[in-house]
C-alpha cells in the first residue's frame, strides 16, 4: 500500500488544477518538505485544507509529479490504470486495423491521463516508457492492466529518469517473449528496421509519421533532399520513396551510417545511390556553403539539445541561426521542414522565428503547412507544452 500524504497548493494554482492542468508544479508548493518518497499518493488541498485532486510523486522536469483524478475516493490501483489504457486503445483501434502502419503510440502521458507514462506498439510488441521514479513506482499495477487488455509478443521498457530525464542503460526486456533484432514494421506502406533493446530510441520517431508522409506524397519527386540530424534516415527513405533525385543525410553519431545504410536496404533502395555523411550537421553546413551546393529540400529537424566539439545548439535559444544557415543552401522555391520538438514555445513563438530568420537573410518566404502532434499522441488542450511538436513547411521565394 503506497503511502497517502497531503499536499497543500497555494491559492493561485487551484482553479488551474480544478480546470484540467495536470503537472504538479514546484512552484505551486506550500509544503514541499512532506515529499520523501517517489510514487507516494498525493491528495492536493487548497490553504483551507479543501480537497482538489488526487495525483502521485514524480520528479520530472519542472514538476513534481502528475495530477491523476479529481476524484478524492478514486483509488490509485490497477483497475485505475486498466480503465485509463482501455480508453487510450479505444481512441486507436483505427491503427489496429490498419495494415499499412504497424508502429504506432497507444498511450500518451498526461494526454491520456497519466503524465510521466507513455507506451509504443511496434507490430505485436510494446514498448512502456516510465519518465520519473514515481510512476515506475507503480510498474506492476501498470503492465498487469496492460497484459489484461492486449494481446501481445512481448514486452519491453525503457527507463527515462536517470538524472536530467536520462535514460538508464539495462536490459529492457519485461515480458513474453524476446524479441528478434531488427524487427521490421511498417509506416504507410514503408518499411523501418527497429531495435527495441538497444538504448533509449528504437529507431524511429512515431511522432514524425504525418510529416514524412507528406514529403513522399507531394514534396520529393525529382528533388535534391538534405536530411540532417538524419538519426537512422527515415525522412530520407520517404524522399528516395517519393521519387527524389538524391537524399543527403547528414548526422554526428557514428551509428547513423549502417541505420541509414539498414533503413534503405529493407526497401530496395540503393543506399550507394545517395549520400550518407557522418559528420557535424553546423560544419557541414559550412562545407555546403564552400562547395556551392544547394537542395530543393532541406529538413531541419534538430534535437532540442545538441552538442559537439564545436558547437552547442538550443532550441530555444538558437533555432533562427539554424534556420539562417538552412536558408543560405536552399534553392528558390525550394522547401525548408522546420521542425523542433521543444516544448517549451508554441507555434506562435516558432514562426516568429522563421519571419526573423528570412528577413535577417533578406528573403521572402511562404507558409505552405504545418503540423503538430498526430492523434495518436493523444494531448490535453489544458497543458499546452504536451503538445511539443511544431513542423513548418516553408517555401523560399
Amino acid at each position: 500500500m503506497k503511502k497517502e500524504i497531503k499536499l497543500k497548493i497555494k491559492q493561485d494554482y487551484v482553479k488551474k488544477i480544478k480546470d484540467g492542468f495536470p503537472l504538479i508544479e514546484k512552484e505551486a508548493l506550500t509544503n514541499a518538505e512532506v515529499l520523501s518518497e517517489e510514487g507516494q499518493i498525493l491528495h492536493l488541498m487548497d490553504e483551507r485544507g479543501r480537497f482538489i485532486a488526487k495525483g502521485y510523486y514524480g520528479e520530472q522536469n519542472k514538476g513534481y509529479g502528475w495530477v491523476l483524478t479529481q476524484q478524492q475516493e478514486e483509488a490509485i490501483d490497477q483497475s485505475f490504470f486498466e480503465k485509463k489504457i482501455r480508453v487510450a486503445l479505444q481512441k486507436r483501434s483505427g491503427f489496429f486495423k490498419d495494415d499499412s502502419t504497424t508502429a504506432f503510440r497507444i498511450f500518451n502521458g498526461e494526454g491520456d491521463g497519466v503524465g510521466g507514462l507513455t507506451i509504443d506498439h511496434y507490430e505485436s510488441f510494446y514498448v512502456v516508457s516510465w519518465y520519473s521514479e514515481g510512476i515506475y513506482a507503480f510498474k506492476n499495477q501498470i503492465l498487469k492492466a496492460l497484459q489484461q487488455l492486449v494481446e501481445y509478443k512481448g514486452i519491453y521498457e525503457k527507463k527515462r529518469f536517470n538524472t536530467g530525464g536520462k535514460y538508464i542503460d539495462d536490459d529492457d526486456f519485461v515480458t513474453g517473449e524476446r524479441g528478434e533484432f531488427p524487427m521490421i514494421v511498417k509506416e504507410n506502406d514503408v518499411q523501418f528496421s527497429v531495435h527495441l533493446n538497444e538504448g533509449p530510441m528504437t529507431g524511429v520517431f512515431l511522432d514524425q509519421r504525418e510529416v514524412r508522409k507528406k514529403i513522399r506524397d507531394h514534396y520529393a519527386e525529382g528533388k535534391t533532399v538534405l536530411n540532417t540530424f538524419s538519426y537512422t534516415g527515415a525522412f530520407s527513405v520517404f524522399a528516395a520513396l517519393g521519387g527524389a533525385l538524391k537524399t543527403t543525410s547528414v548526422d554526428l553519431a557514428n551509428r547513423s551510417y549502417p541505420k541509414t545504410v539498414e533503413q534503405f536496404s529493407i526497401n530496395g533502395i540503393d543506399y550507394e545511390a545517395h549520400d550518407i555523411k557522418v559528420m557535424d550537421v553546423f560544419e557541414y553546413f559550412k562545407y555546403a556553403v564552400k562547395k556551392q551546393l544547394t537542395f530543393d529540400m532541406v529538413v531541419l529537424d534538430p534535437p532540442s539539445f545538441a552538442r559537439s566539439k564545436k558547437h552547442r545548439f538550443s532550441a530555444a535559444k538558437d533555432y533562427k541561426d539554424l534556420l539562417k544557415q538552412a536558408i543560405a543552401i536552399t534553392e528558390d522555391n525550394g522547401v525548408i521542414v522546420a521542425s523542433t520538438n521543444y516544448s517549451g514555445y508554441g507555434m506562435g513563438k516558432f514562426k516568429g522565428f522563421i519571419e526573423k530568420a528570412f528577413k535577417e537573410t533578406g528573403h521572402r518566404y511562404k507558409i505552405e503547412e504545418q503540423f503538430t502532434l498526430p492523434s495518436d499522441f493523444a494531448t490535453t488542450k489544458a497543458y499546452k507544452p504536451g503538445d511539443y511538436l511544431k513542423v513548418v513547411f516553408i517555401k523560399k521565394l
